[in-house]
């Protein structure tokens, strides 16, 4: 289960994904939207079936699982710590905020000003062995770095020896 290679959230093939982002991901659903947007684009409906809405944002999100350390990276470039907000519950991670930027430029004869809001929520399953009261947070240079400690647990798992049913004997009919 524990790999140091990162991974992009998103729409992933159930091989690349850890044993807990199969049972919590929703790589069915995504193919599903794929395959949908795919055979309405065949029939001249070219609008994507789920697109985002306006006022909605989803930041870049990559999970990292170490020996002994789950670490989420998310990419909230122009964010403020403030602006965000980082919970652990009912063995996920919960991500919320929102985003307000305003851009002015003023010269020779113009003025423009540019203006982005969205909110954003992301939910990320917690795996097996998490010590939820050892997480951190820490912003810096428009990453948000999440580090949770974990410990391994043991599969439990046994191979089950498979038989054939006893030979059944012929009754006579009187």
């Amino acid at each position: 289960m524990s790999s140091n290679k990162p991974m992009k959230v998103g729409y992933t093939t159930p091989k690349t994904m850890a044993p807990w982002e199969r049972a919590f991901g929703f790589p069915m659903l995504a193919r599903f939207s794929d395959e949908f947007d795919s055979m309405f684009g065949r029939v001249g409906l070219d609008r994507p079936m789920f697109e985002p809405m306006p006022s909605m944002w989803n930041p870049e999100m990559e999970i990292i699982t170490k020996a002994h350390e789950l670490m989420v990276k998310v990419d909230m470039p122009g964010m403020e710590k403030d602006e965000v907000t980082v919970e652990i519950a009912d063995d996920h991670l919960v991500l919320r905020g929102e985003r307000k930027q305003e851009k002015e430029e003023k010269k020779d004869g113009f003025f423009k000003t540019e203006r982005t809001y969205g909110s954003f929520f992301r939910m990320v399953p917690l795996p097996e062995g998490v010590k939820s009261e050892g997480a951190k947070a820490i912003m810096h240079d428009g990453v948000l770095e999440i580090t949770v400690p974990m410990v391994k647990v043991e599969e439990k798992r046994r191979t089950l020896a498979i038989t054939e049913p006893a030979p059944v004997k012929a009754t006579k009919a009187a």
